[in-house]
């Protein structure tokens, strides 16, 4: 039997294995779709696509087609200066949680006492000997948060100095230092033997965070400032080299030390990254708060109270609203679900366009448009399959009654039947031999 020209055997096998895939595929719900170029696509392959979109805005063909899908373009559009705000807030507060957020407050302190007469009848040698005990205890005033801090961790050691005459120079001293693995505590309690009034002198050092340093007296003089963190100190120096035109007009990184920058540093010019190593030299511990007190034993006075307040700084409890809300995902699971489902939406609206365009088209001009759309497949095919073929012959009707194409067509009953039975045998349970 002799071929068309331009189309010998393989390329026949190629055409049949084209028709006889598309109807297999269409069995998985796998559509050629009637506008040359498109396909309707396995759900799995929708789902991954739909996951990588990031245009939710509907064609302009739709919004013509519905006018009122333009309310839903307005929500859209709002949608994206809501979603540019919240971004620009989520930068604002993760801005403001690199820097220390302090809040002044007022610890009390309470330091009281209670004497232990000596009994004569006691039995036991403790009871026997006078003695007296000194409590340290303190607390935050109008602390409305739920978890109450330790009163230990306000302070980063507590010395309590007792009269060097009555108790030596080896037990006078009552010390306590912070470290890595200090369990925190309400209060400090001491206990000593003694049937005298004391005089006793209590240093207190405040726990800074970020740690703070005492300036020298010249530079405190100069910037106006006694204590402060590090940054402060510099940014106080910045602003007095600022106000006093003391940078270089030059050379930018270098300063022209004035009268006072010269007594302090000991130079008539430094630059600028100079200055964090000088000022080391210049910033001191910061001073203790010191307590003078007298341990009564007076037995008409069981229990004497005094009452201190200072000033300290916690943590701002807006700090750790703003960390809960930069780590919830409760409401960003939920986002995301709606995401998705505007996604299938979109996607759905389209292929329903589509399928619309298709039947529009056809219910026109349904000869034309079948004509149109065989020769948009042949020329899919011969792109696919790299077939240049005759037009002259293929457009002519002689041309498809040659003996091979009848083969086709058993071929592709073959095919349809053979997928038909395999899914008729997997529906009823019976397993091919």
């Amino acid at each position: 039997m002799k071929l068309p020209a331009g189309l010998a055997k393989p390329r026949k096998a190629n055409f049949l294995s084209f028709w006889s895939t598309g109807c297999v595929l269409g069995c998985h719900r796998v559509l050629e779709c009637p506008i040359r170029g498109h396909q309707w696509v396995p759900q799995a392959l929708l789902t991954a696509k739909r996951r990588k979109m990031a245009d939710k805005i509907l064609p302009q063909r739709i919004r013509e087609l519905v006018p009122e899908s333009q309310a839903y373009m307005d929500l859209l559009a709002f949608e994206r200066k809501l979603d540019q705000t919240i971004m620009r807030k989520r930068v604002d507060i993760q801005e403001a949680l690199k820097r220390p957020m302090k809040q002044k407050r007022k610890l009390r302190l309470y330091i009281s006492n209670t004497f232990n007469p000596a009994k004569s009848d006691a039995d036991d040698s403790d009871g026997s000997i006078a003695s007296w005990e000194l409590r340290v205890e303190g607390k935050l005033l109008d602390d409305l948060s739920k978890q109450k801090r330790k009163f230990s961790s306000f302070f980063k050691s507590l010395v309590i100095e007792l009269d060097k005459d009555l108790y030596g120079p080896d037990n006078h001293l009552v010390e306590w230092h912070r470290t890595p693995t200090t369990q925190e505590t309400d209060g400090f309690q001491v206990k000593r033997p003694g049937d005298v009034s004391v005089r006793c002198t209590l240093l207190l050092m405040l726990d800074y965070q970020p740690p703070q340093f005492k300036l020298d007296p010249r530079l405190a003089r100069l910037l106006g400032i006694h204590t402060q963190t590090r940054s402060a100190i510099i940014q106080a120096l910045w602003q007095y080299i600022k106000t006093n035109k003391l940078q270089d007009s030059h050379d930018k990184e270098y300063i022209n030390c004035d009268k006072y920058f010269q007594q302090i540093f000991d130079c008539p010019r430094l630059k600028f990254s100079e200055i964090p190593q000088r000022l080391t030299n210049l910033l001191l511990p910061p001073d203790p708060i010191v307590i003078n007190h007298i341990i009564s034993v007076d037995p008409n006075d069981q229990k004497k109270t005094a009452c201190y307040d200072i000033d300290v700084e916690v943590e701002d409890p807006l700090k750790g609203q703003m960390s809960s809300f930069l780590l919830s995902t409760a409401n960003q699971q939920e986002i995301t679900a709606l995401d998705n489902k505007i996604h299938e939406t979109i996607e759905s609206i389209n292929q329903l366009k589509i399928q619309r365009d298709f039947m529009l088209s056809f219910s026109k001009d349904p000869k034309g448009y079948i004509q149109d759309l065989l020769r948009s497949q042949s020329r899919d095919l011969k792109v696919m399959t790299d077939v240049v073929g005759n037009p002259e012959e293929e457009r002519r009707a002689e041309f498809y009654h040659e003996p091979w194409s009848q083969e086709a067509v058993s071929r592709y009953f073959y095919c349809k039947i053979q997928q038909r039975r395999q899914e008729l045998e997997q529906s009823l349970g019976v397993r091919n031999t």
